[in-house]
């Protein structure tokens, strides 16, 4: 499940750059009710970019921002309301990280799915009921994914 984040360079403070995938990641694995599986935690990525602020534009203005991108199986974050959840947690997330002089307005979240099969770990595309399997199995003591 990668997050990638892009911002601006100095739109987030040098806490926030350090801090911002990890709190995402435990943001995206408590929404999705998965706290200690040992099949889904690692399948949780992330890459943060900074870009020079005169390379990022809003609107065709240029303009200091953070976008977060989440990229799923299509059966993750199934719910309209999951997706609010964890848009709303990302946001929060976010701005407490950013740099003063910065509101909520700048920060942007998409969240992409991918199509059954279209999504790996490890040279292997999961299903969506392949991935269910596997995350099933991991919260089942005494079996293995």
């Amino acid at each position: 499940m990668p997050i990638a984040v892009i911002a601006s360079a100095g739109a987030l403070t040098p806490t926030g750059e350090r801090e911002i995938i990890p709190q995402l990641s435990e943001a995206l694995i408590e929404v999705s009710g998965l706290t200690g599986n040992t099949f889904f935690t690692p399948m949780v990525a992330g890459v943060l970019h900074l870009l020079d602020p005169q390379h990022v534009y809003a609107g065709g203005t240029n303009r200091s921002l953070v976008l977060i991108e989440l990229k799923l199986p299509d059966i993750g974050l199934p719910s309209v309301e999951a997706r609010a959840s964890f848009i709303e947690r990302a946001t929060d997330i976010a701005y407490k990280l950013m740099t003063p002089g910065h509101d909520r307005d700048d920060i942007r979240i998409n969240i992409v799915n991918a199509p059954d099969g279209g999504w790996g770990m490890g040279g292997h595309a999961y299903t969506g009921e392949r991935l269910v399997e596997a995350i099933t199995q991991a919260a089942t003591p005494g079996t293995h994914a």
